[in-house]
């Protein structure tokens, strides 16, 4: 039975050969493996932005199946010698491109897109990938099955868009379909309801999707091949020499996950931290020269010198801002706004409250949404409703941020060496993160700052 789960991501399918690289990887294993695939790089959004073009008839479910089989078919051709082989992976391929092709001529004919459809429709980039994969292991003499997430079966609680895994219902099961000495190829992204609908975990929410399956197979580790040298002290575009981190514990890289870097979906520790499964990053485009993991999460604490592990950021988020006289201690308020907030499926991050003011942080896909809602309660103790968009949240991350003095006052003196306004912070909701927000026009400036106050400059990249 395979004991460690392999996540391959959308970033290791950019260019048509790439998936040749996921068989060599796999190879060089030498055991059986549970592999979970994304769908091939951009596949995802191509699905969204027809799906609605379809709903609004301004194009065609025809179009979409057209575009997907010449792509899949100069995929194959790349990487198929052998015409029989890649002839049997083109149908299969095929096959599950009209089954789309029907569920988007449904919505062209409905002129909407129910909840459920829309979940089975975005899975089709992950089935798709899943499927050229399985035959080209095959094609290389590979033992390997293909398995979906209805047949494990990858049970959810049934929330379209975002749904969470129910291991009460899968573990068992899931383990049992995996027990074969053989490699596994599972598409990621989704898993099924309770009632049989397909539910996706939320977009980029392959890794958590690993995650939930290492869980329930008790894996050694969950390995997440990515096209980046792993988690780092900054972004590498923005600051200069950034430490890598070879060892972060489970809340640090939520807590950086969920404030902008981009190595994993921010749920993927979720299922692992209780079982103390690790996380290992490796970068494809190592190959296996280096079959060594650049960044290890697990539960070993370790508190760096200088406290701070990473500096990070992300421009995604805006602020929803509530005045009044009182507003910060009238009962009701807030329960009234956050109330209609979720009945409307709008996720608030975070909340900051003062006398006057209650300041929702907020995606920015759900700012007019949230707007328009919490004026439609006519809160008579609020005078003014704000909307502020061209902000960027800072985040600085490292075990013992609460336990060690003076890490504030450096972040706060670096922003203000360079005469940047922080408009508003917090810290303590989290033992391992502090955050600010700023100008979206002085962000660089203050990453940059932040990761020279705390990171000793150097002419190479060093290691923490």
């Amino acid at each position: 039975m395979p004991d460690i789960v392999v996540k391959f991501g959308g970033s290791n399918l950019r260019k048509k050969s790439d998936v040749l690289q996921l068989v060599k990887i796999i190879k060089a294993y030498k055991k059986p493996l549970v592999i979970v695939i994304s769908a091939n790089f951009g596949i995802t959004d191509y699905l969204f932005d027809q799906m609605i073009k379809i709903r609004n008839q301004k194009a065609e479910s025809e179009l979409v199946s057209r575009y997907l089989e010449q792509l899949y078919r100069s995929i194959i051709n790349k990487n198929f010698e052998d015409e029989k082989s890649g002839e049997k992976a083109y149908l299969q391929i095929r096959e599950s491109i009209l089954e789309l092709e029907r569920y988007l001529l449904g919505v062209s004919c409905i002129g909407e897109t129910p909840d459920f459809l829309e979940d089975l429709i975005l899975s089709y980039g992950e089935r798709l990938s899943a499927i050229l994969l399985n035959n080209l292991l095959a094609y290389h003499n590979i033992s390997s099955k293909l398995i979906y997430p209805g047949e494990l079966p990858l049970v959810t609680d049934g929330e379209f868009g975002n749904a969470s895994v129910d291991f009460g219902r899968s573990s068992e099961k899931v383990n049992q379909s995996l027990s074969s000495d053989i490699h596994y190829i599972i598409p990621g992204f989704f898993g099924i309801s309770p009632e049989g609908k397909t539910t996706i975990l939320g977009r980029g929410g392959s890794d958590y999707s690993a995650a939930a399956i290492a869980r329930c197979i008790k894996a050694t580790s969950l390995d997440i091949w990515k096209d980046v040298n792993g988690f780092l002290s900054g972004d590498p575009e923005i600051v200069n020499h950034p430490v890598l981190l070879e060892k972060i514990t489970y809340a640090e890289a939520a807590e950086l996950a969920y404030f902008g870097a981009r190595i994993l979906h921010p749920r993927t520790v979720e299922p692992l931290q209780d079982c103390h499964i690790p996380i290992r990053i490796f970068n494809i485009q190592n190959g296996t020269e280096k079959f060594k993991p650049l960044s290890v999460v697990n539960s070993e604490e370790v508190v760096r010198e200088g406290v701070v592990k990473s500096v990070t950021y992300s421009d995604d988020f805006c602020l929803l801002k509530l005045k009044g006289p009182g507003v910060g201690i009238k009962p009701g308020i807030l329960a009234k706004v956050t109330t209609i907030l979720n009945k409307s499926k709008i996720n608030i991050s975070s909340v900051i409250t003062s006398q006057i003011a209650i300041n929702l942080l907020l995606s920015k896909k759900d700012l007019k949404k949230a707007l328009d809602l919490v004026k439609s309660l006519g809160l008579t103790a609020v005078n003014d409703i704000i909307a502020i968009r061209n902000i960027s949240l800072i985040a600085v991350v490292g075990q013992g941020m609460l336990e060690n003095h003076g890490i504030a006052a450096r972040m706060f003196n670096a922003v203000a060496r360079k005469k940047i306004n922080v408009q508003m912070s917090s810290s303590g909701a989290s033992q391992v993160v502090s955050y600010f927000i700023v100008d979206n026009k002085d962000r660089t400036e203050a990453v940059c700052e932040i990761h020279k106050e705390f990171f000793e400059k150097s002419s190479r990249l060093k290691k923490s």
